[in-house]
């Protein structure tokens, strides 16, 4: 019966486990089971389950407090829960029989009973029996928990019968069944529930399972269940159900197969195990971790905790290191794999050579590599193997091989593929060797040709098979581009080598398409020329780059740039006399020295812009300019709106205008420019500062884009677009130019003269205002006399100019080291310029210094004709054709007064004994110096040669003498020449400021005569050169006046106009010092006091004969007899320059300059001096080696682009014409004959056709389409736009004026154009300029069809601008960006971000926030101007860009607002790197002139005479 208990919700019931118990004879080696089941349900923990429960006890065993001197053992008390959810409390006995260790019989206990009798026993006592653990408890009691029996005495509520169903050691089946019915009936006798436990099923015998289920059935209600104390099978089930047999309540128990459990129970055990492993591998991810410090760690984890008490510590352990072996393994393999991976670069690094190894077996290779010195770098040798078994395992440091690796399978399979690699390697390389060969010896390889017009010709079988498509490709692109690069090369020395055709032409940066004929005809011939053939347009851009470098010659634009001969010179001075040549030791000298020059264009429908695109295209790339031999930065404002919006102000933060330069084209773009200039001066009135309103200004009449002529305008329309001109330029006190023509470009509408005229008025104009500021200024020398004073050394005698090619390869320093000598040279004085030392030499007997400027033939060509020289020093390689031939095209132009010594150099003796081109071009240089009657030598400088050179300066002694006998000649003859040109070119007159009683008449002959000029300026005429002008007494006076003979009018096709005399302005000239050419006793010009002249003959000049009459029209002259001097000038293009002696009082001093022959004509005096042969002459003339092209000069100055226009011809034009033909020897050749009659075109042009626009390809897919379809969610920024940024943050940060300097447009089409065609397009290789680059980047905007900024969020904008609050003002206009579309935000927000980052070099590139927001905000934006609120918004629409650029840190990354930029928001306060310079001074200012000045009363240097249509005002006097 169930004992009472105190707590009937946990009721708790005694349970007895009886069965077969005994001797080992009678039940066996091994018990039923029984310690098994009750251990497995009291402490069902995998650890806590034993299953070697002994029997056999000693005695004092027996007698402890477990076993207590009894047959049964206490397990305990359990706690279950039952199928109903209550609990209930167990107490569970195991009835067994212990047996002696010593007699082997049962112990002898308080009952003596059978087994049988005392298991069915119902009541159990005990006094302090303890609880039973495991065997290893007794003895040890202390070292276990000590729970006693409740109360010492049990009430049994029901018993487990165990029936061991396994196939059992000496026991028979039948015997225990035997036994068990026994003791069942004895059991049956308490009336307690029993059932039946089948143990050991998990290795049960099916019989016995059945005869005991048959057994059961027998018994009628007697439960059976099936267990696995081992497997924890159904073993808390076999006692649930007794319970429930002993409470009735309970309901009928549920027996569960045994089948079906041990499925249950293995699905359990297999997810927790899987849960254990997964904890495992997610804890543990070292091979070399512990068990107890990962179980330690694991110990919380309920994984952990499920596995450990379904399958205890051991398996839990034996799962962790079947773990750590993988990892381990792993490991060992992942080094294996790097070992392995690294051997073929360790053999490759140690046994590369093929003839090495390829004889030898895999032992005998290592071996070899163990000899190699690099061995210990790529393997270690271990002392312990294998190497898995070895701490180098876990250095992970050390990365090499162990040796031991190499005698793997794996290894020598590397091995071989190594060696049929190299194999195969040595192969590729014959075949590459081969197909180089090939591809060089191949005539049908020429520069540019295709791969696929080639292959043909050069692959075979063997090629294809041993390289790859991109192998052959790779080497067939690199030869063409070797063989390309030195075509280009072979072509650029080609053009150096026809320098005299190119000088002849007289090309400029836009040669004509007859010009550009004539080179090609010329050079078509050349190999050189033909080997470009497939590279057409890289063959003229080679040519225009020429064209250009001829044109404008500098050291960048030089084809040896940077290594030009300029730059080495200026290195070599900087060596030598560090002190006064400092700067010529750090690069970019030019551009730290180089003055700014700021000019205004203002013009009317896109006038400016083309006109200051044409500008630049006469600059160098960084927008330098050369004026006068000087260099000096060229800022161009293009104006073509209304002057009082802010955008086209005159005056900006970083532009000082110092000058405008106005262009008209019809009435209404005239109108434009008077309404633009009051408007101007309007805003400046009451100003402190109003120096624009006195802004030197230029009126320039200038036709249509690509119109050739001014005559394309119409006779009548042109000559009344002149007059109203001149009276707007009278009106606006302001300089009229001539009107423009082509010049000597196709589609120009200005020449290099004009603009050199306009900024020498700008410099004279700020000149003076310094001047002013300081004292009363002496009035302003002619240009040309200023001229003489550049760059000349006071101290000087004698001045040579000694001419270097640049690219020649001989040694320029010791060429020039014997000059340098510290004993005879020193620099010139800190005041002058250019790179010119003073040589102390003793010349026929009298000390002498001599001034050597050392130049390029490129820098030589510009100055030949202005400045003195008296004689020059050419130096050419004997080894260098061009060389030679640059040195004959200088001499061309160089007059044969002038004595030149010619220099060759050679770089050894041999060179100039043995080799047959350099023997054949120092005859050539013999011959021509014999020809000019010049000087020849030649001198070794080769690299590595002596120190000091082989030569000294005494070779040039002969030459010394030489100048200095003809030093008078040449100066005399260069005054002549440029006093001459100061009167017919610059046309200004200059008179002293003490009263001279002598008047002096200065008249000017020419076709431009048709009307009496106003009078022009008064100045004095001096000279700071090193030669001075000479003094005149009170009774001489000169007449300067400029002739335009016949023939001239004749050769240009026009005919000769009425010409009306000029008023006469009196002036004297007059210096303290008197020069050798005048006479001291007669006080009159004279030569022939201090000059000796040769005797008169052909070739012979002489200055003071040089004289004839004026032209045969019919001209007022003055009363008194004069006496003309007449000397032609190149820059004249023909004009005769004549110098009248007006005096009569004096006698001509031998006849020089007489008048007194009364021949008729001019004409019949011209023939009398052309067959006198007086007439002087350049060396072109004396050689026939020199002018082979004096042909095409002729030819162009017939109907060349140099007209201003067309008059009909007659009758003796067409004479003219024949006898230009007759130009044009009996014998030459044919070819050339028919190259300069292509090059004659005839009296009237034709109308080029108007050019269409091409700003973008008709068919562009990227430019001019909208936004949307440029952008993609991976790419939010155009890839154009992309690129543009990239290219300028990378190189153009400092770049002044970019995004204001506006680009080439024609590049910037190109750019266009070449990005259509590749997107990959590499702007740095291209050779991109910044300003190109720049606009590109805002064409692609203005090109969008709606703005970046939407016109709704304009409207929004505009709004929020009105907002006084500065920061509600910010945050309603950050409100309205987001609202933008998503593509248009991203692209504003990446350019806003660069041009915030732009201004940030603020003081560099002279772009702030405001500058820069000028240049894009029309472009962003593009407000509809057609409404009078967008045109009155203008300076809200570029503040709102402002405020963009400058809080952009605000506007897009959410920081605080910046300090604001100027307007309305604050003042400036741009940001600027800490590591840029300070920002550059501001440009200065231009001065007013005085009140009294008429800018009407100074025209500017060249500048052509003021309107014959007005009354000129009374001469005045400073």
């Amino acid at each position: 019966m169930m004992a009472k208990k105190q707590d009937s919700r946990a009721p708790t019931y005694n349970l007895v486990v009886v069965g077969l118990s005994g001797t080992e004879k009678e039940k066996g080696q091994c018990g039923v089971g029984k310690s098994c089941l009750c251990n497995r349900f009291v402490r069902p923990s995998a650890d806590d389950f034993h299953l070697d429960h002994t029997s056999v006890l000693s005695t004092s065993d027996f007698g402890g407090r477990v076993v207590n001197n009894d047959h049964f053992l206490f397990w305990g008390e359990v706690e279950r829960a039952l199928e109903d959810g209550t609990e209930c409390r167990m107490h569970v006995v195991e009835q067994t029989e212990f047996i002696d260790d010593q007699t082997f019989q049962p112990h002898r206990s308080t009952a003596l009973q059978p087994y049988i009798k005392r298991a069915a026993s119902t009541k159990l006592a005990s006094a302090e029996k303890l609880m039973y653990f495991c065997t290893d408890q007794l003895g040890l009691e202390q070292d276990f928990e000590q729970k006693q029996m409740p109360e010492g005495k049990l009430q049994v509520d029901g018993f487990l019968l165990c029936v061991d169903v396994s196939r059992g050691m000496n026991r028979n089946f039948d015997d225990q069944m035997k036994f068990v019915t026994n003791l069942y009936n004895h059991l049956g006798k308490t009336k307690k529930p029993v059932v039946l436990v089948l143990t050991k099923c998990d290795e049960g015998v099916e019989r016995y399972i059945k005869d005991s289920h048959t057994f059961a059935i027998t018994k009628k209600n007697l439960q059976v269940v099936e267990t696995s104390a081992r497997s924890n099978v159904n073993v808390d089930l076999a006692f649930l159900t007794l319970i429930q047999l002993i409470d009735k309540g309970r309901g009928k128990p549920k027996i569960i197969p045994y089948f079906e459990a041990l499925k249950h129970q293995s699905q359990l055990i297999a997810t927790a195990k899987d849960r254990y492993e997964w904890l495992v591998n997610h804890i543990v991810k070292n091979h070399n971790e512990t068990w107890p410090n990962v179980s330690r760690r694991m110990q919380t984890a309920p994984e952990y905790k499920e596995y450990f008490f379904l399958e205890g510590t051991a398996k839990a352990k034996k799962l962790f290191q079947q773990h750590i072996h993988r990892l381990k393994q792993e490991h060992i393999e992942r080094r294996r794999k790097g070992y392995l991976s690294t051997l073929p670069l360790a053999l490759s690094s140690l046994v590369s050579e093929l003839d090495e190894i390829e004889h030898l077996s895999w032992s005998g290779v290592q071996k070899v590599l163990e000899s190699k010195k690099d061995f210990d770098h790529w393997f270690v040798v271990l002392e312990d193997a294998p190497w898995e078994d070895t701490p180098h395992l876990d250095n992970m440091e050390d990365e090499r091989i162990p040796f031991d690796v190499l005698d793997t399978t794996a290894a020598e399979i590397i091995f071989d593929a190594h060696l049929e690699h190299l194999r195969n390697e040595s192969r590729r390389a014959e075949m590459r060797h081969e197909f180089k060969m090939k591809l060089a010896s191949s005539p049908f390889v020429t520069p540019g040709k295709p791969w696929e017009e080639a292959r043909s010709f050069i692959m075979n079988e063997d090629f294809y098979q041993w390289l790859d498509e991109p192998e052959y490709l790779d080497i067939y692109n690199r030869h063409q581009k070797v063989i390309i690069d030195r075509a280009k090369e072979d072509f650029q020395e080609l053009l150096l080598e026809y320098s005299e055709l190119f000088y002849e032409l007289e090309v400029d940066a836009k040669p004509s398409k007859e010009k550009m004929g004539a080179i090609q005809e010329v050079l078509g011939e050349e190999q050189r020329f033909k080997a470009l053939q497939k590279l057409q347009a890289e063959r003229d851009a080679l040519v225009l780059k020429h064209i250009h470098f001829v044109y404008h010659p500098t050291k960048d634009t030089c084809p040896s740039c940077p290594h030009c001969v300029d730059n080495k010179i200026e290195q070599t001075l900087a060596l030598c006399f560090p002190t006064r040549y400092p700067s010529f030791g750090k690069s970019h000298m030019n551009d730290s020295k180089a003055d700014r020059i700021n000019l205004v264009i203002l013009g009317k429908d896109g006038l400016a812009r083309e006109l200051a695109n044409e500008i630049r295209a006469l600059c160098s790339n960084d927008d330098r300019y050369v004026l006068e031999g000087k260099l000096y930065e060229l800022i161009l404002r293009p104006i073509e709106g209304n002057v009082r919006l802010p955008v086209n102000s005159f005056h900006t933060a970083t532009f000082t205008p110092h000058g405008c330069l106005c262009l008209y084209n019809s009435k209404e773009s005239l109108s434009y420019v008077v309404e633009s200039i009051e408007k101007l001066r309007e805003s400046t009135l009451g100003r402190r500062e109003n120096h624009i309103a006195q802004l030197p200004l230029s009126l320039l009449l200038v036709t249509k884009r690509g119109v050739g002529a001014l005559s394309d305008i119409g006779g009548e329309t042109a000559q009344t677009l002149i007059s109203q001109g001149q009276q707007v330029a009278i009106k606006l006190q302001c300089n009229f130019l001539e009107p423009a023509s082509p010049g000597s470009g196709y589609g120009r509408n200005v020449n290099e003269r004009q603009i050199n005229q306009v900024l020498k008025c700008l410099l004279d104009s700020r000149r003076n205002a310094v001047f002013r500021s300081s004292s009363p200024p002496p009035p302003p020398l002619p240009p040309s006399i200023r001229d003489l004073q550049q760059d000349q050394s006071p101290e000087a005698d004698l001045r040579i100019v000694m001419c270097l090619m640049c690219g020649d390869s001989y040694d320029v320093d010791q060429l020039l080291a014997p000059f340098l000598l510290p004993q005879h040279c020193r620099p010139t004085s800190p005041h002058s310029s250019g790179t010119s030392v003073l040589l102390e030499q003793t010349v026929s007997g009298h000390r002498q210094t001599i001034e050597l400027s050392l130049l390029s033939y490129h820098a030589s060509f510009t100055m030949r004709k202005s400045r003195l020289v008296h004689g020059y020093v050419a130096v050419y390689s004997a080894r260098r054709k061009a060389s030679f031939e640059t040195l004959c095209a200088f001499l061309c132009e160089v007059s044969d007064i002038i004595p030149v010594q010619l220099i060759a150099v050679g770089e050894t003796q041999a060179e100039l004994t043995d080799s047959d081109f350099a023997r054949e071009l120092l005859t050539q240089g013999e011959d021509l110096a014999h020809e000019i009657e010049g000087r020849f030598a030649s001198v070794i400088c080769g690299p590595g040669g002596v120190v000091g050179g082989l030569h000294r300066v005494d070779l040039l002694q002969p030459f010394f003498m030489e100048v200095l006998e003809k030093k008078t000649l040449v100066e005399a003859t260069h005054m002549y020449d440029n006093v001459a040109e100061a009167c017919s070119v610059n046309e200004n007159v200059y008179s002293p400021q003490c009263g001279s009683p002598s008047p002096v008449t200065m008249l000017l002959d020419s076709e431009e005569d048709m009307e009496a000029s106003p009078p022009y300026h008064d100045g004095t005429l001096t000279s700071h050169s090193g030669f001075r002008l000479p003094d005149l007494d009170s009774g001489d006076t000169f007449s300067v006046i400029s002739e335009l003979t016949t023939f001239e009018n004749k050769l240009n096709n026009k005919v000769p106009l009425q010409v009306r005399p000029r008023p006469s302005v009196t002036f004297d000239l007059r210096k303290h010092n008197f020069n050798p050419y005048t006479d001291p006793v007669s006080h009159r010009r004279s030569l022939t006091s201090n000059v000796t002249w040769p005797p008169g003959g052909d070739g012979i000049y002489d200055p003071s004969d040089y004289a004839e009459p004026m032209d045969a029209v019919s001209k007022p002259r003055p009363s008194h007899e004069e006496s003309i001097y007449s000397v032609p000038h190149d820059s004249t293009q023909g004009k005769i320059i004549t110098i009248r002696n007006s005096n009569r009082m004096h006698s001509n001093g031998g006849g020089n300059g007489s008048d007194s022959e009364g021949d008729g004509s001019s004409l019949e005096r011209r023939r009398k001096f052309s067959t006198a042969g007086v007439k002087p002459r350049l060396y072109r003339d004396r050689s026939k080696r020199l002018g082979k092209f004096s042909n095409f000069r002729t030819s162009f100055s017939i109907g060349s682009d140099d007209e201003l226009g067309v008059l009909p011809k007659t009758k003796e034009d067409e004479v003219t014409v024949l006898k230009g033909e007759s130009l044009i020897e009996e014998g030459e050749d044919p070819k050339k004959r028919n190259i300069l009659r292509s090059l004659r075109r005839p009296g009237k042009k034709a109308r080029p056709k108007p050019r269409h626009s091409i700003s973008k390809p008709l068919e562009s897919t990227y430019f001019g389409v909208p936004l949307v379809n440029v952008v993609s969610p991976d790419r939010p920024i155009p890839l154009f736009i992309d690129k543009c940024i990239r290219f300028i943050e990378a190189t153009g940060l400092t770049t002044e004026g970019i995004y204001r300097v506006s680009g080439n447009k024609a590049e910037m089409e190109s750019m266009q154009r070449q990005f259509e065609q590749d997107h990959g397009l590499d702007l740095v290789e291209k050779d991109f300029t910044i300003n190109t680059v720049a606009g590109a980047l805002k064409s692609f905007f203005s090109e969008l069809p709606e703005p970046l900024v939407p016109y709704g969020a304009q409207v929004e904008l505009v709004e929020a601008f009105k907002i006084n609050d500065r920061e509600q003002r910010l945050q309603t206009m950050k409100d309205v960006l987001r609202r933008f579309p998503r593509e248009n935000y991203e692209v504003f927000k990446h350019v806003m971000s660069h041009l915030n980052k732009v201004s940030q070099w603020n003081r560099v590139n002279l772009m702030t926030s405001e500058n820069l927001s000028i240049c894009f905000w029309p472009t962003l934006m593009r407000p509809d101007f057609t409404t009078m609120d967008a045109l009155t918004a203008t300076r809200t629409y570029q503040t709102i860009i402002e405020s963009f650029i400058h809080q952009c840190a605000f506007f897009f990354y959410n920081q605080a607002p910046a300090e604001s930029p100027t307007g309305p928001f604050g003042a400036p306060g741009p940001l600027v790197p800490s590591a840029l310079p300070p920002s550059p001074t501001a440009a200065p200012t231009c001065v007013p002139p005085p009140s009294h000045f008429s800018p009407l009363l100074q025209s500017p240097p060249n500048s052509p005479p003021q309107s014959p249509h007005t009354v000129p005002p009374e001469p005045q006097t400073l």
